[in-house]
């Protein structure tokens, strides 16, 4: 399997954009999730509020034992009976508390716990039941939760925390108060408090407040933002689907489609996208042109390469028919002629084979050519001068007329140009009788808005007799060709004046054919009767506008 044809199966199985389109909608889902694990983040918070509540109650008993508690003078020491009837008869508004303690050997004197009948359950797994969805998916993103918790970026370190109870109450009994985190028997996180009960500088004992209610109250508001995860998930699922039929999927048609076109088929397998108001309507807009412009040029090759061969097949003939009667002909006369045509065919086949060449190439060569400043009444005189010099005035005379207020400078392909007015001096040359006189005339066109030229135009007239009405379009054809009596045999290929026209179309002018006729007022001119032909050819000043 080529690596084309590979790409293409793999195309088929998956769309790499698709898979964009998800990632992308599914980066504010990881937002969302990592919002929730920033939410354990928020811990720190949560704890240090804990900690200042559970500080203040402990520091409320203390105060109360402090006084209630305490006897002996002046070496106070701690009443544990009164203290646990203190003790027992508080009441602790925060139930999720647990208030203990200590004697200054670090004893145990009395527990909230026991206190208030608390007994440590540890329930049973509920028996099974039928789950609905919704719980299946709660738990199942939960436990997405807790996996990603323990990811390095998120896991936090419980190494700092692993202080026992005992370490605690030994630190406070030095007389200062001790708070932070620690990990209980069962493995519970803990937020601790201990505060030294102490009267004047003596420590009788130790009041330690913690509560474990930090883990439920951060689990809880995962539950809670369940819910919006889901929905979450829903949208960016229901986003992704439909930027994937609505872009993923046209985008994908079209590729299949230019792919198909590549391999030969035909181009009105391009799919209907084109009503679309939007980038992927523009964009099937300039796939459609551009497949039209394809087959109109494939056409238009083939077209060429059917005149080609039609035209070359007339010399090639000729030149078959010579060689094979050449051989028997013995009269030095008619091997003269013979050999004269032989010669005429190849300098025809010469000139066609040059012609044709340059034509094929002219679409090309003019996409690289930049519009440069051509000095147009230069370039028009030189060529002048070239044919008063090459021997021809003695024949047919060329005069230039160049109208003072025509811009000196346009903007153009000079040599593409230089071959459009060449042609048609040529031509107008080859339909002129000896002693004729060619006329090119160089003027402004004015702009409609504006007196200034916006264009300029070339008009090259010649004595001849004229052009068919009929033919006064057809003669820009390729290959047309409709020469005068006595004209050299292969001089011209019928391409000239197509290059011409197609040279002009390049520049964004045109170029056009008509008769001349005399003026009315000469009586002896007979009526519809011409005095030659005129080619007139109108430029933009500025190709760059």
């Amino acid at each position: 399997m080529t690596e084309t044809a590979h790409r293409r199966h793999k195309a088929r199985a998956w769309s790499r954009l698709s898979a964009q389109i998800l990632l992308a909608n599914m980066a504010g889902l990881f937002v969302l999730l990592a919002g929730v694990l920033v939410l354990d983040q928020m811990r720190e918070g949560l704890i240090e509020a804990r900690i200042a509540n559970l500080r203040s109650q402990a520091e409320l008993i203390a105060g109360v034992l402090e006084e209630a508690a305490t006897i002996g003078e002046p070496a106070p020491v701690l009443d544990v009976a009164r203290a646990r009837s203190v003790m027992s008869s508080l009441y602790l508004a925060d139930e999720a508390a647990r208030v203990r303690l200590f004697d200054a050997k670090g004893a145990l004197v009395t527990d909230s716990a026991i206190l208030l009948d608390r007994v440590r359950v540890d329930p049973l797994d509920p028996v099974p039941e039928p789950e609905g969805w919704r719980v299946s998916i709660e738990k199942a993103v939960t436990g997405t939760i807790d996996t990603l918790r323990n990811l390095p970026p998120f896991k936090r370190r419980i190494g700092a925390y692993t202080r026992t109870i005992s370490e605690e109450v030994s630190l406070a009994l030095l007389g200062e108060a001790v708070a932070g985190e620690r990990i209980a028997q069962d493995g519970k996180r803990l937020v601790s408090v201990s505060v030294p009960v102490q009267r004047v500088a003596a420590v009788l004992g130790v009041i330690t407040v913690e509560s474990s209610d930090v883990d439920a109250i951060i689990a809880a508001e995962r539950r809670a933002l369940v819910p919006f995860i889901l929905v979450a998930v829903l949208v960016t699922l229901l986003s992704s689907t439909l930027l994937t039929i609505f872009i993923a999927r046209p985008i994908r048609k079209l590729a299949r489609a230019a792919e198909h076109i590549r391999r030969g088929g035909p181009h009105r397998t391009m799919p209907e996208l084109s009503g679309r108001r939007d980038e992927i309507g523009d964009l099937s807009q300039a796939f459609e042109a551009m497949t039209a412009a394809l087959y109109d040029r494939l056409g238009a090759i083939e077209s060429f390469a059917a005149d080609v061969a039609h035209e070359i097949k007339n010399p090639l003939t000729s030149i078959q028919s010579v060689v094979e009667t050449l051989p028997g002909i013995k009269d030095p006369a008619r091997r003269a002629k013979l050999l004269k045509i032989l010669q005429n065919d190849v300098q025809r086949l010469n000139r066609m084979i040059t012609d044709i060449s340059a034509y094929s190439r002219l679409d090309a060569d003019l996409a690289r050519t930049r519009a440069e400043p051509v000095d147009l009444p230069r370039l028009l005189t030189n060529l002048v001068e070239g044919y008063r010099h090459n021997g021809l005035g003695d024949q047919v005379s060329v005069k230039l007329d160049i109208d003072p207020q025509t811009p000196a400078i346009i903007y153009g392909a000079e040599d593409a140009l230089a071959r459009v007015f060449s042609n048609l001096i040529d031509n107008a040359l080859t339909f002129s009788p000896k002693g004729a006189q060619v006329q090119v005339r160089l003027e402004p066109v004015m702009g409609r808005q504006s007196n200034t030229p916006d264009k300029v135009r070339i008009i090259v007239e010649d004595e001849g007799p004229g052009i068919p009405d009929q033919s006064l379009e057809s003669i820009f054809t390729r290959f047309y060709t409709d020469r005068p009596m006595g004209e050299a045999f292969g001089a011209h290929s019928g391409l000239g004046l197509a290059i011409a026209r197609q040279i002009c179309a390049a520049h964004k002018g045109h170029i056009r054919a008509e008769n001349r006729f005399p003026p009315v007022v000469d009586n002896a001119a007979k009526p519809g009767q011409k005095t030659g032909a005129r080619f007139v050819v109108e430029l933009p000043t500025d190709l760059r506008a």
